[in-house]
């Protein structure tokens, strides 16, 4: 299993449809490169916190690649 970060707007979309790619195990949305700890998704959507929406993708690489994984993305 073969994992990326991803970063596509807001992350609840991206989730969705990264998780219904043939070869996709699993998902898992946060926040990245901000400026505080711990941010609620209040914090990240009202101040300027600079932080990134992103997903967490684990995927089968016997199944999709990478560069197919991303040409999909």
């Amino acid at each position: 299993m073969k994992k990326i970060v991803l970063a596509g707007g807001c992350f609840w979309g991206v989730e969705e449809f990264l998780s219904r790619i043939n070869g996709v195990i699993s998902t898992e949305v946060g926040y990245a490169n901000g400026r505080t700890e711990n941010p609620t998704y209040e914090d990240i959507c009202t101040k300027n916190t600079y932080f990134a929406e992103v997903c967490l993708v684990n995927y089968d690489e016997n199944i999709i690649s990478l560069k197919e994984l991303l040409a999909k993305f």
